[in-house]
């Protein structure tokens, strides 16, 4: 009888001490969602997946259970499948606006950039001081080269969340192809000043996790470059 209850004890224990969540202890979609949201915030995306899908499964009608999985697919650069996992919460509800920044990003990331604008603006009709919204909309301008109504849509995500640089850096960018080179400097000194870190080119890698593509990148380092 102590063997068999050691042979049960022992793997639970050890998963304890690991900090993880065995599986079969989930019994509700919740707990469910919970598990995979450890699982995430450790970046074990895959495990992470797999508990959203199953809490989808006992709740298929959640859209919040979606989004989860949609947004954990993205971080694991399952594009196509975050996509495949957002858009039923659209058609449910096309005015959910979690599920619509949610994937107005993942078009952006993945290069649909018209899908993006279409998304990003229907995302901040629906919810108009949706910073989110407003700061993808001008990743997403700029990449179409509308680069006024980039700056424009960067300037109400910077009203909107005026602590968060990067907005400012996503404005900057856009001043810079227009040619107007002091306001891109200048605004690109106000995210120096929220975040120092802006003025460490090496920092600026991490924007490509803020949606930003490469070439944004690159033009942001020249924007550095200037401003120095």
């Amino acid at each position: 009888m102590f063997n068999y209850w050691k042979s049960i004890c022992i793997p639970i224990l050890t998963v304890a001490m690991l900090g993880f969540e065995p599986v079969f202890a989930a019994t509700s979609a919740g707990e469910y969602r919970s598990i995979g949201l450890s699982y995430r915030a450790n970046g074990r995306y895959d495990d992470a997946i797999a508990a959203f899908k199953k809490s989808v499964q006992l709740e298929p009608k959640n859209a919040s259970g979606r989004v989860l999985l949609g947004w954990t697919q993205h971080l694991a650069g399952q594009e196509k499948a975050a996509a495949e996992s957002l858009l039923p919460v659209i058609y449910n509800d096309p005015q959910y606006v979690p599920a619509l920044n949610a994937l107005g990003i993942v078009y952006l990331v993945n290069g649909d950039v018209t899908a993006a604008v279409a998304t990003h603006t229907w995302a901040a009709m629906v919810k108009p001081n949706n910073e989110i919204a407003y700061y993808n909309l001008s990743l997403s301008l700029h990449q179409l080269k509308l680069y006024s109504l980039a700056v424009a849509a960067a300037t109400k995500a910077v009203k909107l969340e005026p602590s968060n640089p990067h907005p400012l850096v996503a404005k900057a960018i856009a001043y810079w192809n227009l040619g107007d080179f002091t306001s891109a400097k200048l605004t690109y000194r106000q995210a120096l000043n929220l975040d120092p870190s802006y003025n460490n080119v090496v920092f600026l890698e991490h924007l490509q996790k803020a949606a930003f593509s490469r070439q944004q990148i690159a033009i942001v380092k020249l924007v550095l470059l200037a401003k120095n």
